[in-house]
């Protein structure tokens, strides 16, 4: 037995550890947190001063005892859980769960899983630091009180079923109120004035002029002073700039980057950063800081000299603005420099790639520029036209990396380079347009936007962000929309060879993909908690809370003082609430049903968006029909929501089957019997007919005919979300595109089947045929026990090859779905 104990949170990291110690240490994974608040009830004794009640869930009892068994035997107990508060909340778990005694527990962090960094760690022990315990203690109480409070108050007063949560009720908020501006906007048009010269040696040029136009008229009367005019050179200004490099990633620039850059959504940038941390080949992921130690700064320098020469190196420190900075000491880097493009999976190369450059061009050279602005006079008026152009003189930073930025950062791009002129130089105007532009209303928040905008409020911390965006999107409230956009005419006049043209031209307004757009269930859930919870959603009430939480982390503020002040007032608001207030539904009165005067609101109901005829308080029971999802009870209009009640349409009926088109959660269908058929993009169930349908129909019969068999049994083909595939004997196999999938051989076909079929039979651990029940291999390492329907996942700390099958069914039986009995009622004598 070794002398030597080492826990680690993730089994991942512990592989990783393992190579740098000796065989004195034998190192283990606690797999995250062993012990938490328990699901089914708050957990947290009000009356005792806050105090939570932590338990070890029953999945997690047999790693404790292992791990408690490895404990007592070891002489020394090394807890090395990450740095940050979580890391530190799961060492203190560990301490007590297992019984540890202080004598031989020490405590080490590291912010990198590299040799001297775990050597450096092992040399300099401490303490667990409970400060940092009791900062998280205070979050996770804190987020307990207001999620199992808020929720049963939402469920009585909206729809049963929600929840609610500190920060992510203040993110759907944002979100919300961005889409409310965006409903309220009125776009305003003016006219903008462009206009391409040639110079004395014939090089065209762009230029515009500083100012718009509100109406057609007053551009038409600029556009008429020019007829004629002789225009030139009234002013050359050349200037030298600088542009400096951004400074190393902390978690909210990593995620907002890997938006721009790599379209990685939040979650996914953090679990692939997470490997990348746990292989050892970044620092740690969840950090504030933008600081970089001297031998990160040195091993850039010399990567920076060896790959480009000494002129493009500048050491730089960085400060960072972020108040109370709790994570890690240092920003996200390569753990070494010199490894640009170690071999990785696919997502992790682009990721590495990312950090790397960013940090090696943050102790590079600034750019050095010429900036030139030319002004261009008319004999004829006084205003000026005006033209930049940008050149680069030393490229710099610029040869690695430039940062991204967000649409609504984007400032008005340079024209590039300008041909070369002097003050008082003849110019020949080719054309001038006046173009009809509108104001554009704000910009939906994409994941990186939104991440940018809670850091500048303060709310949440960088290890929250992942987590909040995820769950907002899970519970409904928040989606990402996807518009196609719609047209929108405007008008251009052109003034060229004296004559003055006017065209209409078309352009496409609102196109917008994967921004988050505000459900109507959200919206009813915000305004809700807006007007009843108003500290609770105050964007400055919610960062507070976050400093409370770096004081606490400090020693300068007590845990529970911080419990008690927030719950004297929400407690009672809380009663009040559930015990007052109306219920909340969003109802929007649209008009009256003109076939019977009734009234037609669209409102929430229990099963979604819907709109309805008549009210609760008629005789008449109210009629019903839900929202197409791509409605919303905020828009929809009257006439919108009367032909909801048409659907599903009556089509006729065909080879003895009836047809009818309806809307379903992907779109518009025509069902035939027991077949749904998708309608082509653009295509409305309102609109087809039955002769469309009958074309339809002939397509899927086509498409769906055998193609060719294999042992006995069809092949057919088809398209799906994952794209083409064959399916043979219930079996789904994709078709890349090394094949030609119109014209597939039987020798094709016969290929894809065989390593379809041998790659489930690698999937396969163990099977017990005659019970039905296998296990397989899934993603990430993980197994899974497989019976029909009923699919469990195995814990990673059990050996999926030995499990008996004994073990195998009572994991199933677990997971098995309990069968509701009605108690039997005697009959009344």
């Amino acid at each position: 037995m070794p002398k030597n104990l080492v826990i680690v949170e993730s089994p991942a990291k512990a592989k990783t550890i393992e190579k740098f110690l000796g065989k004195d240490f034998q190192v283990e994974s606690s797999f995250g947190h062993i012990a938490d608040l328990p699901s089914k009830e708050l957990g947290v004794d009000v009356e005792n001063n806050f105090e939570p009640k932590y338990i070890v869930d029953k999945d997690k009892k047999p790693l404790v005892k292992k791990l408690k068994d490895l404990a007592n035997k070891a002489e020394t107990i090394w807890l090395a859980s990450d740095e940050d508060r979580e890391g530190e909340a799961i060492s203190w778990h560990l301490a007590e769960e297992l019984g540890l005694n202080n004598k031989n527990t020490k405590r080490i962090v590291f912010n990198s899983i590299t040799k001297s960094a775990i050597q450096k760690a092992i040399e300099n022990p401490r303490d667990i630091n409970y400060n940092l315990v009791n900062a998280q203690q205070a979050r996770r109480v804190l987020d307990r009180l207001v999620g199992y409070q808020l929720s049963p108050v939402l469920w009585k007063k909206i729809k049963p079923g929600l929840s609610a949560g500190r920060v992510q009720s203040v993110a759907v908020r944002l979100i919300v109120e961005r889409e409310r501006e965006i409903e309220a906007f009125d776009p305003e048009a003016s006219y903008r004035i462009r206009a391409e010269f040639k110079t004395i040696k014939g090089e065209a040029f762009s230029a515009k002029l500083n100012k718009t136009f509100p109406t057609k008229e007053k551009a038409e009367d600029f556009l008429q002073s020019n007829i004629g005019a002789d225009f030139s050179i009234a002013n050359l200004d050349k200037k030298p700039a600088k542009k400096s490099p951004a400074a190393p990633f902390t978690t909210s620039t990593l995620q907002q980057e890997a938006s721009r850059k790599l379209y990685f959504n939040v979650s996914r940038t953090m679990q692939v950063a997470q490997r990348l941390y746990e292989a050892g080949l970044i620092t740690y992921m969840r950090t504030d800081s933008v600081n970089l130690s001297n031998e990160a700064i040195n091993a850039a320098k010399e990567a920076i000299v060896s790959n480009y020469g000494e002129k493009y190196s500048k050491v730089r420190n960085y400060t960072g603005k972020s108040k109370g900075a709790q994570e890690a000491h240092e920003a996200i880097r390569p753990t070494n420099m010199a490894m640009q493009s170690p071999n990785l999976e696919r997502d992790q190369a682009k990721l590495y790639e990312l950090i790397w450059k960013r940090t090696l061009a943050s102790q590079m050279s600034d750019a050095e520029l010429e900036r030139t602005n030319v002004k261009i006079q008319a004999s004829s008026h006084k205003e000026l036209f005006s033209a930049n152009g940008e050149m680069i003189k030393f490229d710099g930073f610029l040869k690695v990396y430039l940062e991204g930025v967000d649409e609504e950062d984007r400032a008005e791009e340079q024209d590039g380079l300008l041909p070369e002129m002097k003050v008082g130089d003849a110019l020949t105007n080719s054309f001038i347009t006046a173009t009809e532009r509108f104001t554009r209303p704000p910009y939906r928040y994409t994941e990186a936007s939104l991440v940018k905008k809670l850091e500048e409020l303060g709310i949440g911390r960088p290890s929250t962000y992942a987590p909040t965006i995820s769950t907002i999107q899970n519970r409904g409230y928040v989606e990402k929309g996807s518009s196609e956009g719609t047209e929108r005419k405007y008008l251009q006049l052109e003034l060229k060879s004296g004559s003055i043209n006017s065209t209409t031209l078309t352009e496409t307004v609102g196109s917008e993909k994967g921004k988050l757009v505000a459900t109507d269930i959200g919206m009813v859930v915000n305004d809700f908690l807006v007007e009843h919870f108003t500290n609770i959603l105050d964007y400055n009430f919610t960062a507070k809370v976050e400093e409370d939480f770096d004081e606490i982390a400090t020693g300068d503020e007590d845990w529970q003082k911080v419990m008690k002040e927030f719950y004297k007032d929400f407690h009672p608001t809380v009663k009040d609430v559930e015990e007052n207030a109306e219920r909340a539904s969003g109802e929007r009165v649209l008009g009256m049903d003109p076939k019977t005067g009734r009234q037609v609101s669209a409102r929430l109901g229990r099963f979604g968006p819907m709109v309805q005829i008549g009210t609760s308080e008629e005789e008449e029971k109210p009629q019903f029909a839900s929202l197409l999802p791509e409605q919303s009870i905020n828009t929809i209009t009257f006439e919108e929501a009367m032909a909801l009640f048409e659907l599903p349409r009556k089509l006729g009926v065909y080879e003895g089957e009836e047809v009818e088109a309806n809307v379903g959660r992907y779109g518009p269908y025509v069902r035939f019997g027991k077949k749904f058929i998708s309608l082509a993009k653009g295509e409305s169930a309102f609109d087809v007919d039955m002769d469309r349908a009958i074309e339809l129909i002939k397509e899927k019969q086509k498409a769906d005919a055998p193609i060719a068999a294999y042992e006995g049994k069809d092949v057919t083909k088809g398209v799906g979300r994952f794209g083409p595939f064959l399916k043979w004997d219930g079996m789904f196999i994709n078709v890349n595109k090394k094949y030609d999938f119109d014209n597939l051989s039987q020798a094709d076909i016969e290929e894809l089947i065989e390593a379809k079929k041998k790659k489930e039979a690698e999937k396969v651990v163990q099977e017990w045929a005659d019970e039905g029940i296998r296990i397989e291999k899934a993603r990430w390492g993980r197994h899974n026990i497989i019976q029909g329907k009923i699919k469990v996942e195995i814990s990673k700390d059990v050996d999926a090859v030995t499990l008996s099958l004994d073990e195998a069914k009572a994991l199933l039986e677990q997971k098995a779905p309990k069968r509701k009995t009605r108690k039997k009622t005697k009959a009344k004598k």
